[in-house]
């Protein structure tokens, strides 16, 4: 992976309303991946501010959101 992809994964990882589907449709990566990604690219305080901010969060997860239409389309996500 290339450190512009790397940067890019961080970056919707950290955006509340993108879901971890859409990080797999667009790189590939599960969401365990993603967490190993980050843990491994972010210094350890941030990483355990991300995983607070994160867990149980239901916009990171398309199947828990309440919401569809309207919703905020980056012009970098595909899906």
């Amino acid at each position: 992976m290339t450190e512009q992809e790397i940067d890019r994964i961080i970056e919707m990882a950290w955006e509340d309303r993108t879901p971890f589907e859409a990080i797999e449709y667009q790189f590939g990566l599960k969401e365990n991946e993603v967490r190993e990604l980050m843990r491994k690219h972010m210094k350890d305080s941030s990483f355990k501010m991300w995983r607070e901010r994160v867990k149980g969060r239901a916009t990171k997860h398309r199947n828990k959101r309440p919401f569809e239409e309207g919703r905020f389309k980056s012009s970098n996500q595909r899906f």
